[in-house]
């Protein structure tokens, strides 16, 4: 059973000039694995997936009901892409079954994050 969906449009230039303003950004939005992930990638490859990733955590935030915050901070969540490439919930607080999708254009990432309960 569905417990929540949580759905995100960020705007890759603002989230990467955050990224550029704050020195500590990538630190408090990325887990260890994923800024290993995120230091393998070059160029726009790199700006997608920090854009990616927050708007991924915010999407399951969404899900979960709280928004970011007291029960859900960005490092509680790691998504980190499979041998294929697709990206995986990989660390989360909810007791379930978590399923993500992202996507982008050369301006915007869209994300989707379902939350189901074990049945």
């Amino acid at each position: 059973m569905i417990y929540g969906i949580g759905v995100d449009i960020s705007d890759i230039k603002r989230v990467v000039e955050l990224a550029n303003q704050h020195e500590q950004f990538i630190t408090k939005i990325l887990t260890t694995n994923e800024i290993n992930q995120f230091n393998k990638l070059k160029g726009k490859h790199k700006d997608e997936f920090i854009a990616g990733r927050f708007s991924a955590k915010e999407s399951y935030s969404k899900a979960f009901g709280t928004g970011i915050g007291n029960k859900v901070g960005f490092l509680d969540v790691e998504i980190l892409n499979n041998e294929m490439g697709k990206p995986v919930i990989m660390k989360q607080p909810f007791d379930g079954n978590g399923f993500i999708s992202i996507s982008h254009t050369d301006s915007l990432v869209i994300t989707e994050v379902i939350l189901e309960n074990k049945e």
